[in-house]
């Protein structure tokens, strides 16, 4: 079959595959900025938590094969639910870790995350690398990178706080 020959039109069942690097810099250091993603306080406050959000459960297991089931709502809607696994973990240098989502009983998407820290002028440049597949929206894409870009936003503010 060629290329011409696929449907590509969106019907249920579709799934939209996109991957997606978002860079920032924060002034604290790789460590700094590392212990944010290690530290289950931490991590709660500036990912899961926020106005608006109810958080059903919350669990974080942060080693290799370990994870984090998040249950949450916004403003009383359907159950938003993120299970995750994390694959590699180098301190103060990578985390990988693969996830799904679900609102409700359907299925949203399953990604594989990369986030890396390198030294930059005395603070850290994080790369954020996800490469997704997204289930019957083609807008769910688009809502994930804008929805990365507010937790790294979350996290910059974390940083600052802590």
């Amino acid at each position: 079959m060629s290329g011409k020959d696929i449907d590509t039109t969106l019907e249920d069942g579709s799934v939209i595959h996109n991957t997606f690097t978002i860079e920032r810099t924060y002034p604290q250091s790789p460590a700094r900025v590392f212990a944010a993603f290690s530290n289950k306080d931490m991590v709660r406050r500036w990912r899961v938590e926020g106005e608006g959000w109810d958080i059903d459960e919350f669990t974080y297991d942060f080693r290799i094969g370990g994870g984090e089931v998040s249950r949450f709502r916004y403003q009383g809607g359907p159950e938003i639910r993120l299970d995750a696994q994390f694959q590699d973990i180098v301190p103060d240098r990578r985390i990988v870790f693969a996830y799904r989502m679900k609102i409700g009983s359907e299925p949203l998407s399953a990604s594989l995350t990369t986030v890396e820290f390198f030294s930059s002028g005395g603070g850290t440049l994080l790369r954020h690398t996800e490469q997704g597949a997204f289930f019957d929206n083609v807008d769910s894409a688009k809502g994930r990178e804008e929805g990365t870009r507010q937790l790294l936003d979350a996290l910059a503010a974390e940083l600052q706080r802590a």
